[in-house]
């Protein structure tokens, strides 16, 4: 399977980041893709207007139709790393001021047909310019339901961002049958220089799967940095390739023999004594 994934400097202007969007999709189209996967806060990088934004209904149709039209023109499959969701999956609608942080996958064939909501909030202290991040005074965390989804053949399972720091998640995409595992994420500069790698390639290796990272990237305010550093890494830890901190396509192909080669050698999951 051919990968794609779109690392943006997104802000707080949906129609501008949609139409960034679609440029890098039709490109990853020209370039044979079969997966193009967009990071985290995709089309609006503005955690206090989340709320505002999905209150919008024709505005959400929008996003959603066109989201849907690109994948069913060009068939591809698109994976939106994350975007806020007024209703819970249930139907039931957020109180207050906060919304859901879903990865949303649209089909070439069936249009938006899964849905993960990031279940571990960014709560945390960092020396950078922002300084304190508290997610969840905008995001209502998700259900514990981890997904997997098949594409093309392929079991992909789906994380967002802070995720990455809690490998009893990853282990469950696995024993759900993941082959690929996606990390939409916006990681910060200082975070991602120290944590983003080293924690993509721990997840890759010790689960024996696909990790394809997928980052914001540059300033998206005078103080808001993310690394970008979008990689893919492959069940040996081997670095498949990667961008550097400037809005790209990433294009990397995936072997799902790969998974069954390592397992073969070193059936390390087998192994284990703590169950």
């Amino acid at each position: 399977m051919k990968l794609c994934a779109v690392q943006l400097t997104s802000g707080s202007d949906w129609r501008t980041n949609l139409a960034e969007i679609k440029l890098r999709i039709i490109n990853a189209v020209e370039a044979g893709s079969q997966l193009i996967v967009l990071p985290e806060n995709a089309l609006l990088f503005d955690g206090k207007n989340m709320r505002v934004l999905v209150e919008q209904e024709q505005v959400q149709d929008e996003i959603y139709a066109t989201l849907t039209a690109l994948s069913q023109q060009n068939s591809v499959w698109i994976i939106l790393g994350s975007h806020p969701s007024l209703a819970r999956p249930n139907g039931s609608v957020v109180q207050g001021k906060r919304v859901r942080q879903s990865c949303l996958v649209f089909s070439p064939i069936s249009g938006l047909c899964a849905r993960y909501d990031k279940i571990h909030l960014f709560d945390v202290n960092v020396s950078d310019g922002v300084g304190k991040y508290k997610e969840s005074d905008f995001i209502e965390p998700g259900d514990l339901t981890p997904v997997v989804i098949d594409v093309d053949g392929v079991k992909v399972g789906l994380s967002i961002c802070y995720d990455l720091r809690f490998p009893e998640l990853f282990r469950i995409l696995v024993e759900m049958g993941a082959e690929l595992i996606v990390v939409p994420a916006a990681f910060t500069y200082v975070t991602g220089e120290a944590h983003w790698d080293v924690l993509l390639q721990s997840r890759a290796i010790e689960n024996q799967v696909f990790l394809l990272g997928v980052n914001q990237c540059g300033y998206h305010t005078k103080i808001r940095q993310t690394y970008g550093h979008s990689v893919c890494y492959s069940p040996w830890g081997e670095n498949l390739g990667q961008l550097e901190n400037v809005p790209d396509n990433l294009y990397v192909e995936i072997d799902t023999n790969r998974i069954l080669e390592c397992k073969t050698s070193m059936p390390v999951l087998e192994h284990r004594r703590f169950i």
